[in-house]
């Protein structure tokens, strides 16, 4: 029984952390098809969560361009 529970624990955590994982990135997709515009328009590094100047703006903005690129 032992090894029966091993089998299944160990996919089944896995399982689960790459669905956090995938969860976990999907508010910068809504926010790119929203905007229309690339990730490193607000981001350093496209797939980073550094922000520059134009993210710190959209941030602060309640999630709005308005006023943050020029």
């Amino acid at each position: 029984m032992y090894k029966w529970t091993i089998r299944l624990i160990i996919p089944t955590s896995i399982l689960l952390s790459g669905l956090v994982l995938t969860q976990s990135s999907f508010a910068t997709a809504e926010y790119t098809k929203k905007e229309k515009k690339a990730c490193t328009v607000c981001h350093v590094t496209s797939g980073k969560k550094d922000l520059n100047d134009v993210g710190k703006c959209y941030a602060e903005h309640n999630h709005s361009l308005e006023g943050c690129i020029k």
